[in-house]
């Protein structure tokens, strides 16, 4: 039965999520292929207005449906333009809808507290905080997922009765942002969740094929309306990323992992809520542990028979949604994340649990948070005083790691200082207060609080400042200097991207910087016009280059990554 919502506490947990993620979505440029690879279809989208199957990086399709990509272009009409802050806009906003939906369906059917500590600790897991500031379909696919399943569990109480019609949009959404796998998931959970519940399997079979084939109507809309004109390479291209992903038979290795991959990752990806679980087992009781394995069966049996519906639905969540991932060869860690507000859930439980018998373990975790904001503020006053020597750093990387240490020195702004300073005022707050709370709950809130407390000047000051210093755009710019648009189309040659069977390498970041400016080199042979390249391709291609006809005048050194442009033209 649906409780009344606490608005005031609703309102509360936007304010907080809103403001600890999406002032610093702009801060950082882009660093890794995949953020610009999602954004340039977006550019694409706005420049060419084909908003079904535009083309980008020299003619490629996109490998994903349009529906993440519409969002970051209707994110990017306000300047008129996609950067790095309008491009993330859609990640974040999924993250905090998410956030909300789950505060909202554990708070109608559990304590308050419970649902907020839940959505609290869904929100600061690194890998959706992480997936929740990046511009890429994930967050937006799990939001999308997460709000299918609370859908559907709604739907089930009522009897049943009726269409579920927000599931079946929020799946459509989720088919239009990464495929099927959008319908399929959340209809799989609920359909295992009422076999449990007893109900009858064609019954509950036909259902779920129900309400799945209609949330699959907008993605044939536009795989038709996409179909007409990509042609066969469309359909080579989806059904490898659809079913050759899902059956591991895929022409070429994409995020190919072992077995116990998504046990790590799921591991790394609950920091730092995994460490108080580690914790907590100190002050653990093993004594029943010793019981025979037909004991335990029976346990599990009957503990599944009597547990309610709002836990065996979220239980159900976690092990299917984690099994499915397990079978398929590709496995990424953000292939999980809609199954972590469901364990925010009991990590939530159990928390208050510990709060209530084992208060000590909760404490034991809050110094040592009290601790890490104390020695992330000495460490930057060390690193402000210039005592950090540069000769700390060997080997290969160590100009790469200087630029960071660097970085991190030129911090110092007035709103930085203050982020920093708050930082270590609450570390500082908690060990001055630590003699005078006794209480467990109250102990829950304290580790929320600097968990929020370092969460904000790691997201808003240095990881910006490290970040930056991998960034191309700087040499983007340059290279629009020294090759400019008016005097000749700009192409790539990267040979590794040339020679692979599938999802071919790009200069992701310097095309989006570029406006999607690069062309194909290798495709479309010019006559004349820039190259972008990189020095050990252009060492080892060189020869052939000239069989072709093409003659060479350097232009550029880029001091990363080993890119060099080049004027050229061709015997006719």
């Amino acid at each position: 039965m649906d409780k009344m919502l606490d608005k005031r506490v609703f309102w509360l947990l936007l304010a907080v999520c809103a403001l600890t993620l999406l002032p610093y979505l702009g801060f950082s440029d882009y660093h890794t292929k995949g953020e610009p690879r999602e954004s340039v279809v977006a550019q694409a989208m706005l420049s060419d207005g084909n908003w079904i199957l535009s083309r980008n990086n020299g003619g490629e399709m996109a490998y994903k449906p349009p529906f993440f990509h519409w969002c970051v272009a209707a994110a990017s009409l306000v300047r008129g333009e996609v950067t790095e802050g309008a491009s993330r806009l859609p990640s974040a906003i999924a993250l905090i809808l998410m956030t909300l939906g789950v505060f909202v369906f554990y708070a109608r059917r559990r304590a308050t507290e419970l649902a907020l500590l839940t959505a609290f600790v869904a929100f600061t897991s690194f890998e959706l905080h992480r997936a929740g500031a990046n511009c890429r379909v994930d967050m937006v696919l799990t939001a999308a997922t997460v709000g299918a399943l609370l859908s559907l569990y709604s739907w089930y109480e009522r009897g049943m009765r009726g269409v579920p019609l927000v599931a079946i949009v929020l799946m459509a959404v989720g088919t239009l942002t990464k495929g099927p796998v959008g319908s399929i998931i959340p209809c799989l959970v609920m359909g295992l969740f009422l076999l449990l519940r007893g109900v009858n399997f064609f019954r509950a079979f036909a259902l779920m094929v129900a309400w799945g084939v209609l949330s699959l109507l907008p993605y044939a809309l536009w795989f038709w309306a996409a179909y007409a004109q990509g042609g066969q390479e469309f359909l080579d291209l989806m059904y490898e990323e659809n079913i050759g992903r899902m059956t591991s038979t895929m022409s070429y290795e994409s995020c190919v992992n072992p077995w116990w991959y998504n046990f790590v990752t799921l591991l790394g990806g609950y920091i730092p809520w995994n460490l108080l679980l580690v914790v907590s087992l100190f002050f653990l009781s093993y004594k029943g542990l010793k019981r025979p394995a037909s004991d335990w069966a029976c346990r599990l049996r009957q503990k599944v028979r009597t547990m309610s519906d709002v836990d065996l639905y979220s239980l159900v969540a976690i092990v299917a949604i984690f099994v499915f991932y397990c079978i398929p060869q590709s496995k990424r860690s953000v292939y999980l994340m809609p199954i972590y507000p469901f364990i925010a859930y009991f990590i939530a439980k159990y928390m208050l649990w510990l709060a209530d018998f084992r208060p000590r373990a909760l404490r034991l975790y809050a110094h040592f948070l009290g601790v890490l904001l104390v020695v992330l503020f000495v460490a930057y006053l060390l690193l402000r005083a210039g005592l950090v020597p540069d000769g700390i750093f060997h080997g290969k990387h160590a100009a790469d790691n200087l630029r960071m240490l660097r970085a991190l020195e030129d911090i110092g702004s007035l709103w930085q200082l203050l982020l920093i300073a708050l930082s270590f005022a609450v570390g500082l707050m908690w060990w001055l207060a630590m003699r005078h709370n006794r209480s467990g709950r109250r102990t829950v809130w304290a580790i929320v609080l600097m968990t929020f407390a370092l969460y904000l000047p790691v997201d808003m000051v240095y990881t910006p400042a490290v970040l930056n210093t991998k960034s191309v755009k700087e040499i983007a710019a340059e290279i629009d200097r020294v090759a400019p648009q008016g005097e000749g189309a700009l192409y790539e040659y990267i040979d590794a991207g040339v020679k692979a069977k599938g999802d071919p390498v790009h200069f992701f970041e310097v095309n989006f910087y570029l406006n999607n400016r690069i062309g194909n080199f290798y495709k479309e042979r010019p006559l004349e016009g820039f190259l972008l390249i990189s020095q050990p391709d252009m060492e080892l291609c060189c020869e052939e280059f000239s069989q072709w006809g093409y003659r060479f005048s350097h232009l550029y050194d880029a001091p990363k990554r080993k890119m060099q442009v080049y004027k050229f033209e061709k015997d006719r």
